[in-house]
């Protein structure tokens, strides 16, 4: 994993094309941020008391990066970290046309499901062929970046929200769905009831412009309480 905190990221407002004037470092400082989430909601007040400050997860971007959150989709940390490495050995993981050279029936064996197969084979198809632009990406409003992500075959809402927490820094990004935030959130929550996964959803909205330091928060307070190293 790259650690830069010099980058600067724009920080994008949730209404398309209304950018906020300021910037946050979101792989840097995020103090400003994580404050004014603590003041917005005690539990994730109470699960930064834990951390300290969130372990903000960065990755480079392109082809590669896509590659392992569809391998990442629906399945456990390890199975995805060990399915990544049969790849990563196996392959060349950031070449489109090594993935398109094996075919699906290569890339089962290293784990990956027929569904996942063929999504990788799409997304180097797509890829090969020039229907994204990660230069025009980055420029994107938040919601025009995920919907042109979402184009390509098994690339969904949590994968594009994925690719644009890791990859480009976004701060106002929200994976819905996420099973392991909602874990985190309910297990920092001490009293009343609990929310389920599409009232925690509804809830998330609350914490903008800063969504996606709230996910770093509970995720890396998501590896605290299983003893894990944030990754």
């Amino acid at each position: 994993m790259i650690l830069t905190p010099t980058l600067k990221i724009k920080l994008v407002c949730p209404i398309p094309n209304k950018p906020f004037s300021e910037t946050l470092d979101v792989f840097g400082d995020t103090r400003a941020a994580c404050a004014a989430l603590a003041r917005k909601d005690k539990t994730l007040a109470r699960a930064l008391d834990a951390i300290s400050e969130p372990h903000i997860r960065r990755r480079p971007g392109g082809f590669e990066a896509l590659f392992r959150i569809i391998v990442e989709q629906q399945v456990s940390v390890p199975s995805a970290q060990a399915i990544w490495a049969r790849c990563q050995a196996g392959m060349e993981c950031h070449s489109p046309a090594s993935a398109l050279c094996l075919g699906e029936d290569e890339l089962r064996k290293f784990g990956l499901s027929t569904p996942k197969a063929r999504y990788v084979i799409a997304l180097a198809e797509a890829w090969s062929g020039g229907a994204i632009d990660e230069r025009a990406l980055s420029q994107m409003s938040d919601e025009d970046a995920a919907k042109a992500l979402q184009q390509i075959k098994g690339i969904g809402p949590w994968t594009a929200a994925i690719y644009l927490l890791f990859c480009e820094g976004r701060v106002d990004i929200w994976p819905r769905g996420d099973v392991a935030l909602l874990g985190a959130y309910n297990a920092a929550r001490l009293r009343g009831p609990r929310p389920d996964m599409k009232q925690f959803d509804a809830r998330a909205e609350k914490w903008a412009p800063y969504r996606g330091v709230a996910a770093h928060i509970l995720w890396t307070y998501y590896a605290h309480i299983r003893g894990r190293t944030p990754i």
